[in-house]
């Protein structure tokens, strides 16, 4: 008889490292230990159950035990393109929980619920109160002008010649540097607030803004945070000209996200928007699973530090 191991008790989000980034190497679970295995034999381990997201680019192979560890661990594993400029497919952690996944598609589909969402969504992003009486095909379209007129004014600021936000998904090295720089800074933002969303359960489908696309809500919500994160990096990294723009921006991206502590505020800001639909959140029934990634337990009162 096998003797029985606690179960694992997996670290909650906001007290993880943002987004790891693999490249030519097989994933796998070598005695006990998740580690990345190069074409050498060479292994470098990983602490998946630290990472919000593990970011697997082009040369990569996963088992399926490391798949199997991840998802019990709660790390979201995306397969993207080269330099993170397209998101293919992403692990799911732990399974998105039927009750919030429907009120999260009931303030979808009430359109004046939507509204009030999408309002919020707004007034978070831009610090004020948008327009009275605009629709939401309004809204996105004056929010395009803002986000326009952002990008010249950081560029400005940086000294960056900006032309506009343009760039060919089939052809990256045909992207000027100001537009590589901004779409492998956006690639580390989607990759976190997809993982907060799916760890909350939430379903990435299901936008506001947003509609149409696997990753719908995670552009929702990376929206939200992009100009006071990224973005700003991206443009400070391209006035360098770097010879490596798009490593250059990971390392100041995963250092961004560590000092604006944006783990900690992804979910709470989910529940803050969705709560603006001003519809009542459906109690779970006694079948649904728990949170993909649970509040880690207290040891004491309310004040106590462990």
């Amino acid at each position: 008889m096998q003797p029985q191991l606690p179960p694992l008790k997996p670290i909650p989000m906001k007290d993880r490292i943002s987004v790891l980034y693999v490249e030519k190497g097989n994933l796998d679970v070598l005695d006990g230990a998740f580690v990345v295995v190069d074409k050498t034999g060479v292994r470098t381990h990983l602490p998946v159950g630290g990472v919000a997201c593990l970011m697997l680019e082009p040369g990569t192979r996963v088992s399926h035990a490391a798949v199997t560890l991840a998802s019990r661990v709660g790390c979201l594993l995306v397969w993207i393109g080269e330099a993170g400029v397209r998101l293919y497919a992403s692990g799911q952690p732990g399974g998105a929980r039927a009750d919030r996944l429907l009120y999260q598609a009931k303030l979808a589909l009430d359109d004046s619920a939507r509204l009030k969402v999408v309002r919020k969504m707004y007034a978070l992003r831009f610090m004020e109160e948008p327009p009275e009486r605009r629709s939401v095909e309004q809204l996105r379209g004056i929010e395009g002008v803002r986000v326009r007129k952002m990008y010249e004014l950081l560029a400005r600021q940086h000294g960056v010649i900006w032309k506009a936000r343009n760039y060919d998904h089939t052809q990256w090295e045909s992207g000027d540097v100001p537009n590589r720089c901004l779409s492998s800074a956006t690639a580390c933002l989607y990759g976190i607030c997809e993982a907060a969303i799916l760890a909350a359960g939430y379903a990435p489908a299901v936008g506001f803004i947003h509609t149409g696309k696997p990753q719908s809500f995670v552009y929702d919500i990376a929206d939200i945070f992009k100009f006071e994160t990224v973005v700003p990096v991206a443009f400070r990294i391209a006035a360098k000209k770097p010879r490596n723009p798009e490593r250059d921006v990971r390392l100041a991206c995963r250092d961004a996200f560590r000092q604006s502590k944006i783990l900690h505020r992804i979910i709470p800001t989910i529940e803050q928007v969705l709560a603006a639909g001003e519809l009542d959140v459906p109690k779970p029934p006694p079948e649904s699973v728990e949170a993909a990634i649970p509040n880690k337990e207290g040891i004491g009162d309310a004040g106590h530090r462990g």
